[in-house]
């Protein structure tokens, strides 16, 4: 038997739930699927959220014959096929071709359709998890209209909820008692994927006790069964790094609340190292020299993450997270080294100031004579005034303190040294 969330597919737009933003009344994908001029488009979102409802709605709107392909099997042969229709009794008026995962598609797969997409005889509608402006072809997407849809809200889950078990109860001949707690609890559990939701119920519906022509779905059972959690996350993906920057923004921002969601997404994830590349990155980078020593702080606290692994990783991560977060901010360090590193691209060098040389005689063309390199500890304070930088960049400013304890004290210091 077809799954249930197949079962229930809508066959009209007015009955697919989310999407507002783009199926809504008036909104532009409804207005052209009403209006019936259908152009290539590309369907882009996470999966169970209705892509491939609305493509079939869509299909079932217009006389183009129907072909459907997915990138992860389809070859250019099958492309060849569907070409060779075109111009016959079998698509007099063109074809629609739906290309689920187009993201699988090479570049040379991609290309194949270019010329029947431009005169029109191929019309299509693609959809991929990831964003195509990364995986999808420039030549592609300048003749489509790429529409982002997006998760969809536990509100507009329950009643997708409801309907599936409507239709279990009608397949079944059978009276279903779910309360509002569960339908809240499959809703909430699926990350916005309609589809997740739907199995999650079909199988709390096959786990539960049958008698007397009833049946109910517990909350212990829903938990049982529903998703572990409602995060949506790929190492590979798109997903991943959003969570990752989030997390950075986060410890950056000094917001230790959203900094500690976004470790715990990780975790979750079983992403240790993620969680812990970032947070060391994010010591050096956006604390620095306004606390130096959380540096070996946030090192001991990774060491000790990795060595004793999940679960228990999770508290010293945790207390460095919050120690980031909550500490002062400094970015003078990345700054500098950044503004060093352009110089030195743009070809900025210049030969070493002699007296820094590591010269211990003079050569025939060596003028003048002698290193003349001043060593700063024979000096008051510790310190005399002499030329580091090579002469193309002798008043070249890379480091600028922070307005932070730390950095003003120092800076305090040398300005009193050096007058």
């Amino acid at each position: 038997m077809r799954p249930l969330a197949d079962r229930i597919r809508p066959t009209d737009i007015s009955l697919v739930c989310g999407q507002a933003h783009i199926l809504g009344e008036n909104m532009p994908l409804r207005n052209i699927i009403e209006g019936g001029n259908i152009p290539n488009m590309i369907f882009y979102g996470p999966s169970g959220i209705g892509k491939t409802t609305v493509a079939e709605i869509i299909a079932a709107k217009t006389n183009k014959r129907l072909h459907k392909l997915n990138g992860t099997m389809a070859s250019t042969k099958d492309i060849k096929e569907i070409v060779d229709e075109l111009d016959t009794m079998l698509a007099p008026d063109g074809v629609l071709l739906y290309l689920d995962e187009i993201q699988y598609f090479n570049k040379r797969q991609q290309q194949s359709l270019l010329q029947f997409m431009e005169n029109g005889s191929i019309t299509l509608i693609a959809s991929t998890t990831e964003n195509p402006y990364f995986y999808v072809y420039s030549a592609i997407l300048s003749r489509a209209t790429v529409f982002e849809f997006k998760p969809i809200g536990a509100q507009d889950i329950e009643p997708i909820i409801r309907r599936g078990l409507e239709v279990l109860e009608k397949e079944n001949g059978i009276t279903i008692r779910c309360e509002d707690a569960v339908v809240k609890k499959l809703a909430t559990g699926c990350g916005g994927d309609a589809r997740k939701a739907l199995n999650a119920t079909e199988n709390c519906f096959l786990a539960s006790a049958k008698a007397g022509g009833k049946c109910e779905i517990t909350l212990q059972t829903a938990e049982a069964l529903a998703q572990k959690s409602a995060m949506r996350y790929d190492k590979e993906g798109e997903e991943h790094y959003d969570i990752v920057s989030a997390y950075q923004k986060s410890m950056r921002g000094s917001d230790p609340q959203a900094a500690l969601h976004y470790l715990a997404r990780l975790l979750e994830a079983g992403d240790l190292p993620s969680a812990c590349r970032r947070l060391v990155v994010c010591a050096s980078e956006d604390v620095g020299l306004a606390y130096p020593q959380i540096i070996p702080i946030v090192k001991a606290a990774v060491d000790t993450a990795l060595q004793v692994g999940l679960p228990e990783a999770r508290i010293p991560l945790a207390d460095a997270v919050i120690l980031v977060a909550t500490s002062p901010k400094s970015n003078a360090g990345a700054a500098a080294i950044d503004a060093a590193l352009a110089d030195i691209r743009a070809g900025k060098s210049g030969p070493i100031p002699r007296q820094l040389q590591n010269k211990h005689y003079d050569g025939e063309g060596d003028v003048p004579k002698g290193q003349n390199y001043l060593y700063p500890h024979a000096f008051p304070n510790h310190w005399v005034e002499q030329q580091y930088l090579p002469d193309v960049l002798k008043d070249a400013v890379y480091y600028t303190p922070c307005e932070n304890k730390l950095e003003q004290a120092a800076a305090e210091y040398w300005k009193k040294i050096k007058s």
